[in-house]
């Protein structure tokens, strides 16, 4: 019998891009890989795959976001070696250890840090997001890649979102194989805290909302949204994978809106609203078209909380936005910050710098192991020269994707799913934690890292104009009734 032989054509790129879109799927499944194990598992996967991803496709712009990465690096890990060193170079030793050293013969060797090492335990989850947004920036840098990272990202997220309802309803005390302690009347998905699950589905709401939207311009002649015309553009276009599509959108919804949380749910329709107005901006008539884009946004928003999120605003009628807890927790972190303004009471270490200045208007059930903002416990932990640095560089990149919004004609939506999304978790974080759960950070830090460089000319088709591309129209969305027709086709999937 001959040999038959299978040409595959594995390549560093197709290596590369499917163990990361492997990463950004699994993330949020084993609890939200907020264990020691599962973070190092995905570091191993993440490093993997930056050692064989091509560079090829990275230009200037992309090399200069990667030095300023790694000026961030660096001053990580100068604040590290000050944490860690038995002889720090600039940071002094922490008022404890004298105390400390005057109580045991011998003394013990002092630190910088509260806990002698615990930054070195610490350091996982922040190596992870940084390995994500660089592998993100490498492989996103291929439009095609930066596409079919949104789409696993929505995809992998309705699949949460479904598994969330459905256990909720079957057995609301489980979670996976584990018993659920916890938010026994909230869904939570795969994640143990149902505010960082009420923001990952409102990420991926954002996400569909985007695939939608796109699709369905993709298809309308001329690629434009003609309003006096819509109703029969769009009785023209194929209704099953739109009709996929929408059910995905609505489970995400309908889970992040079960989870009860009121800053998740509160971020995620303003993040949903502004990435239709913005994703719009161009079809709306002049003068009132925003207006009016923006008021239908906040209207369908009034709407879904009345219709899906009734948990949501009974919280908000007898708790307010914020509760007295969690601001004076608020209050204790800034007397911390005060007494350690340099280089803070080391990475990690929150569970045990927080109960000497606990206030004793904080409720005395249960521990606090987070600061509830995530600014706040960076500040407490590295100090407030990093924890500005940081902020600088959630700034800068910020300012380049809103550029990558406003300056591309063709996969702007990349970007503007990746600014959509780094403002909800910039904002719920400033309230809350979701930024420190990896199972969260690790798929939205990848998506960053494809909005950056998505956010400059991708270099596909060289020879054509961005302007010629951005009004070229594809067979598919020529011909509705084609056969041969896919949603997937127009992402280039």
């Amino acid at each position: 019998m001959g040999r038959v032989s299978l040409n595959i054509p594995w390549s560093a790129d197709l290596v590369a891009s499917c163990l990361l879109f492997f990463v950004v799927a699994s993330a949020p499944f084993p609890f939200g890989s907020t264990s020691n194990l599962a973070i190092a598992f995905w570091c191993v996967c993440l490093g993997a795959a930056l050692i064989v991803a091509p560079t090829t496709a990275l230009r200037r712009p992309h090399l200069w976001i990667i030095v300023g990465i790694l000026i961030l690096v660096a001053a990580y890990a100068g604040v590290l070696h000050e944490q860690l060193s038995d002889s720090p170079w600039i940071a002094s030793y922490h008022p404890m250890w004298t105390q400390l050293g005057s109580l045991l013969d011998p003394p013990v060797a002092p630190s910088a840090s509260i806990i002698k090492h615990e930054a070195f335990f610490a350091l996982g989850a922040p190596l992870a997001n940084i390995l994500a947004v660089l592998l993100g920036l490498i492989v996103g840098a291929s439009a095609q890649r930066a596409r079919q990272m949104l789409l696993v990202i929505a995809v992998s997220g309705s699949l949460y979102a479904a598994y969330g309802v459905l256990s909720f309803l079957i057995d609301p005390t489980a979670i996976l194989w584990r018993d659920k302690n916890a938010y026994l009347s909230s869904v939570t998905g795969t994640f143990i805290n149902r505010n960082t699950a009420a923001a990952y589905f409102g990420s991926c709401a954002v996400a569909w909302i985007l695939l939608i939207l796109i699709d369905v311009r993709y298809r309308l002649p001329g690629r434009r949204f003609r309003w006096s015309n819509l109703s029969r553009d769009l009785t023209k276009i194929s209704q099953g994978t739109l009709a996929l599509k929408f059910t995905a959108l609505l489970i995400c919804v309908m889970a992040m809106f079960m989870t009860g949380s009121r800053a998740g749910v509160a971020v995620s329709l303003i993040s949903m609203i502004l990435v239709f107005v913005v994703f719009l901006r161009k079809d709306l008539p002049p003068r009132s078209g925003i207006w009016i884009a923006l008021a239908a946004g906040i209207l369908a928003a009034l709407v879904l909380l009345e219709l899906l999120g009734g948990r949501v605003t009974s919280r908000f009628d007898s708790q307010g936005l914020i509760d007295n807890g969690r601001l004076e927790g608020w209050k204790s972190s800034l007397l911390i910050i005060a007494h350690n303004p340099w280089f803070g009471t080391g990475m990690g270490t929150f569970q045990s710098a927080f109960p000497p200045f606990r206030s004793p208007d904080i409720s005395i059930r249960g521990t606090w192991n987070a600061a509830h903002s995530t600014p706040l416990e960076v500040a407490l932990e590295a100090g407030i020269p990093m924890a500005l640095l940081l902020a600088a560089g959630w700034a800068i990149m910020i300012v380049v994707l809103a550029r990558g919004v406003f300056s591309r004609k063709r996969d702007a939506y990349i970007p503007l799913a990746a600014v959509g999304i780094a403002l909800l978790a910039l904002l719920h974080s400033c309230v809350d934690f979701t930024l420190q759960i990896p199972g969260y950070s690790i798929p939205f830090f990848a998506l960053f890292g494809a909005g950056l460089a998505q956010s400059f000319r991708s270099g596909e088709r060289t020879g054509e104009p961005d302007a010629v591309a951005a009004n070229a129209v594809p067979t598919c969305a020529r011909d509705p009734e084609s056969p041969k027709q896919s949603s997937f086709e127009t992402l280039g999937l």
